[in-house]
């Protein structure tokens, strides 16, 4: 695989940039962001100023900390629909950090990997469960529970084709059964949630659901993190995702229209 372009390298640390902030990093410093990813200070330090130029960061004359703008949350929600333009999407992880007390992570598909979208770390999270998870990291749709259940929703035959790659592909502590993953697959798309290990290199689980409204094309799932020292109870978690998952979509998103004035 060739090396990526300059081009390519900074328009990845932009997106970087953008994802470290969230409910637990609201301000970041230059240091923050070159520890977290590994990056050059320099270079670094010009992005953010670039950044705030652009008027996606605000920067605080003071403690030298960045901040999210309004425009970097704005930017491409016109062109969204459904539960991601109209905000009801941001809604349901807060309830559902708020009711469980949990982290939250919304799941998407890319190509052949599983990325979570976005990451909310709950209240009272394991800590050593969660630690190093946030927003923007992608691993194999087979290696993990999202995954199996962002893959169910391709049709057959191109998933069994797709099956067959990524156990090719894997490495070999990493190979799997076919048949045991299409069995789980017909599982994961006839009950439309699962529970099983969250992956990306945690000791956490998940218990996530397919949000509504999605086509086969951009799926996207919502789940509820937890570790070990949680002791959770995985029969309620996944009833508080279904509940959480009907208000949503009974909740549309309509807006009432009234006549001008005119």
């Amino acid at each position: 695989m060739s090396a990526p372009s300059n081009k390519a390298k900074i328009a990845r640390r932009v997106v970087e940039v953008l994802e470290y902030f969230d409910d637990t990093h609201r301000e970041a410093t230059v240091m923050d962001i070159v520890r977290r990813y590994n990056r050059p200070q320099s270079s670094t330090s010009e992005l953010l100023s670039s950044l705030v130029e652009l008027g996606l960061l605000y920067k605080d004359p003071h403690s030298r900390s960045y901040s999210l703008a309004p425009r970097a949350a704005l930017i491409g929600a016109a062109g969204q629909s459904g539960i991601v333009r109209d905000g009801r999407l941001v809604g349901l992880v807060d309830r559902l950090a708020a009711q469980t007390g949990l982290s939250v992570a919304v799941f998407g598909r890319v190509g052949l990997k599983v990325q979570i979208v976005s990451w909310h770390t709950g209240p009272r999270a394991a800590t050593q469960a969660v630690r190093g998870l946030y927003g923007g990291l992608q691993e194999p749709l087979s290696d993990s529970a999202a995954g199996w259940l962002l893959l169910s929703t391709i049709d057959q035959p191109r998933r069994d084709g797709i099956v067959r790659r990524l156990n090719a592909e894997a490495a070999d502590e990493r190979k799997f059964p076919v048949a045991e993953m299409t069995a789980r697959l017909d599982d994961c798309r006839e009950r439309r949630h699962v529970r099983g290990k969250l992956g990306f290199g945690s000791r956490a689980d998940v218990v996530t659901a397919l949000l509504p409204g999605r086509d086969e094309q951009h799926p996207l799932a919502i789940g509820i993190v937890f570790g070990d020292e949680d002791r959770v109870n995985r029969d309620s978690l996944l009833r508080c995702l279904d509940e959480a998952i009907e208000g949503l979509s009974a909740s549309n998103g309509k807006v009432e229209q009234f006549q001008t004035a005119a």
